[in-house]
């Protein structure tokens, strides 16, 4: 039996194979939960590294999902409605989901910049959390992870609206945790650091030999281990953090 059987786990950002949401949404699976994506694939058909196909996504997880725009004021509170529709309940909250590109230096930063991020990183997720503990009804085993990307160990240079959006997460893990504790719900995030999850090319070679101690990027299946344990009731007494998986990395 699986450490998440009779679990349903919402998982955002799965519309990629190579990437963190496909990873830790296959491994809840692994481990017996049901589960619910969310994809947005207009985001992904804008990077370079385009998009895959989401009922390849969905076979290959084993899940059910639902396309939605997480920029829309309304869409957590529609996502999570649509995972309690198709299971009955939702108990675990992975907040994978990330707005990439179009950001800039302090000098090339602006408002639409700012508040963009924001509005997919930061607000939606805590949006994501009032909905899931909105509709919780157990004692123990709610389980919340967002994931954040490192910014208060170091400088992200060209990256001023992402790392706020971003840090603003790790920032608000310690007073989620607090209000939602007594309901049995945990509230962590976890820092994948440098993870290659299709765009790092030979060019960067010389950045892995120097800042990489193992000599290999991070995969996606290394942040995986770590959230899907946080799901698990073997987690249970770990609340508040902010969990840095990055290998040793060297800045």
């Amino acid at each position: 039996m699986g450490l998440l059987e009779g679990r349903v786990a919402l998982v955002t950002g799965v519309s990629r194979r190579q990437g963190i949401g496909y990873a830790i949404a296959s491994r809840l699976r692994g481990m017996g939960a049901e589960v619910f994506v969310q994809h947005h694939v207009p985001h992904d058909e804008a990077q370079p590294w385009g998009a895959d196909s989401v009922d390849e996504v969905l076979a290959g997880v084993g899940a059910q999902g639902l396309g939605v725009d997480l920029a829309d004021p309304e869409g957590p509170e529609r996502l999570v409605a649509a995972a309690v529709e198709a299971f009955g309940r939702v108990d675990v909250l992975v907040c994978n989901h990330a707005r990439s590109g179009g950001d800039g230096s302090l000098a090339e930063v602006d408002a639409e910049m700012l508040d963009g991020h924001h509005a997919v990183n930061t607000r939606s997720s805590i949006l994501l959390a009032q909905a899931f503990a909105r509709r919780w009804e157990g004692r123990e085993g709610g389980r919340v992870v967002f994931l954040t990307s490192g910014q208060n160990l170091g400088p992200m240079p060209g990256e001023v609206a992402y790392a706020a959006s971003k840090g603003a997460l790790a920032a608000i893990v310690a007073t989620l945790s607090h209000e939602l504790a007594d309901r049995g719900i945990t509230v962590n995030a976890v820092n994948p650091g440098p993870t290659d999850t299709g765009w790092a090319g030979p060019e960067l070679a010389d950045f892995v030999n120097e800042r990489m101690p193992l000599k290999r990027w991070g995969q996606p299946d290394d942040a995986a281990r770590l959230i899907s344990w946080l799901c698990t009731g073997d987690a249970a007494w770990i609340t508040g953090q902010v969990i840095n998986s990055e290998g040793g990395f060297r800045r």
